[in-house]
């Protein structure tokens, strides 16, 4: 079933969100924006560990993403390789590398052609293009698990950027609540506009209730900002209000029902191939895939949050970037509350583990993200007032579109999609708003764990990824 907890936790902050824009692997969302659809959503395993295990699956162990840069001979195609990695009981430590040929290919393929027709470009020449650092990064990561807590440092070095990534994460378990403490020199985060933006500074803390057998579950947190906002590969765009400087408190709850109206129990003699040497049992490819069903499930939750300081439309903000940076930002509340909720219904046909025509799923969320936003655009409606909230990408329903279907044996193809379902971002009426495809291939030995190669053609970047503990 599409995961509701993705719109929780786009509510709050801390959505994280696959990216080939770091060597992480990850990004953030922006709080209030509409929820990011659930295939973006990150691997819960850290990009040194996929890695390490898709490394063995790849020639010399690179793995390939895509991703634009900020200068257009670079290219968006790179190859990403583990190049150390040290490991004990309670700890271990990574350096990731990457490298992007096309600017190498290209520049040695002029010195060729702009050479003497009996003359060979000089070692010297061809040698300073493979040393141009701007087509290599860097990434240095290390971790340290005691007990109940676990603390994660990284930094790394794009050639084609002027200062370094740093992030620290700490992460404490306590018996029924999650504690999580984060920072990062910039933090890098993604609008619904499919645009990235870099906060030089970001840290937050939150503690977060485990889900409940009731399905109430709620978390509070602060969260600070630093500096202003510049965008990542692109010359201009309005700041996303959440991301201006400032301090903030938040709170956050739901509530979240399921309802079978089907279900085929899993048996082990549904599972079992008869054989010249007996029965021989082969499980679902996919654990989580593994009975068919049709459900409905409903989330509905609220926010709270209280801004401190900052400027809501600073004219410094321009000076602070480039002069050919065109920025504005619009005023933030600094109170507000809100509602939202999501309804999604799943329908899945066969087990998932024949060869052929054993899986085809359909999952389809409808979620309203301001409750306050689609009321007022109702209003106005009714109202026939001339002044327009179309503008707003809350006020108008989400529809999710999860389509997934078998292949051949592990290989399965999946489609994510959303829709709006009223005019936004200057389109008139029901339109999609964002679409990512993928090819998946599911390991058995791992229960519910995959290779995922996907591609978003709106943010016009895909990476391959390990996913595990997809539950």
């Amino acid at each position: 079933m599409a995961n509701l907890r993705t719109a929780v936790d786009s509510q709050f902050w801390d959505q994280p969100i696959s990216s080939s824009q770091t060597l992480e692997g990850c990004a953030y969302s922006i709080p209030g924006d509409p929820f990011p659809l659930e295939v973006t959503r990150a691997s819960k395993a850290l990009r040194v560990q996929q890695l390490s295990v898709l490394g063995n699956g790849f020639p010399l162990g690179t793995i390939p993403s895509f991703s634009p840069t900020s200068t257009k001979d670079l290219g968006s195609f790179s190859l990403q390789s583990l190049f150390l990695k040290l490991a004990t009981s309670n700890s271990w430590l990574g350096l990731i590398g990457q490298f992007r040929p096309k600017k190498l290919i290209s520049s040695i393929k002029g010195e060729f052609t702009n050479a003497d027709e009996f003359e060979w470009p000089a070692f010297k020449d061809v040698a300073k293009h493979v040393f141009d650092k701007s087509i290599y990064s860097l990434g240095l990561f290390s971790q340290i698990s005691l007990s109940s807590s676990s603390v994660l440092l990284s930094t790394e070095r794009h050639g084609d950027k002027r200062r370094p990534r740093y992030k620290m994460m700490l992460w404490h378990e306590l018996p029924d609540h999650d504690i999580t403490l984060e920072a990062a020199w910039p933090g890098l985060f993604l609008d619904q506009k499919g645009k990235y933006w870099d906060v030089p500074e970001s840290i937050s803390l939150d503690m977060s209730s485990l889900p409940s057998e009731s399905g109430f579950q709620y978390r509070f947190g602060v969260h600070k900002n630093g500096g202003h906002p510049q965008p990542v590969n692109t010359l201009n765009g309005e700041v996303p209000c959440a991301l201006m400087p400032g301090l903030c408190t938040k709170a956050a709850f739901s509530y979240e029902k399921r309802k079978d109206f089907w279900r085929q129990k899993d048996k082990i003699d549904d599972t079992a191939v008869k054989t010249d040497k007996g029965k021989v049992w082969h499980p679902s490819f996919d654990m989580r895939l593994r009975e068919p069903h049709a459900a409905i499930s409903g989330i509905i939750g609220g926010t709270s949050a209280a801004w401190f300081g900052g400027s809501e439309s600073s004219p410094s903000t321009e000076s602070d970037v480039d002069r050919d940076t065109s920025i504005g930002t619009k005023k933030r509340s600094p109170l507000n509350a809100n509602l939202f909720g999501s309804v999604c219904y799943t329908f899945q046909h066969g087990r998932f583990t024949k060869l052929y025509g054993d899986l085809t799923r359909v999952d389809a969320r409808l979620d309203i993200c301001s409750a306050s936003a689609v009321a007022k655009r109702v209003f106005n409606i009714f109202r026939r007032s001339s002044f327009s909230n179309a503008d707003n990408p809350l006020s108008s329903p989400k529809l999710s579109l999860i389509l997934q279907q078998q292949v051949a044996g592990p290989i399965m193809v999946r489609v994510d999609s959303k829709f709006s379902l009223g005019s936004s971002s200057g389109k008139q009426g029901p339109h999609v708003e964002d679409l990512i495809c993928s090819l998946s291939y599911s390991l058995r030995l791992l229960r519910s764990g995959k290779v995922v190669a996907w591609y978003s053609p709106k943010r016009k970047e895909g990476m391959v990824e390990l996913r595990m503990f997809e539950f």
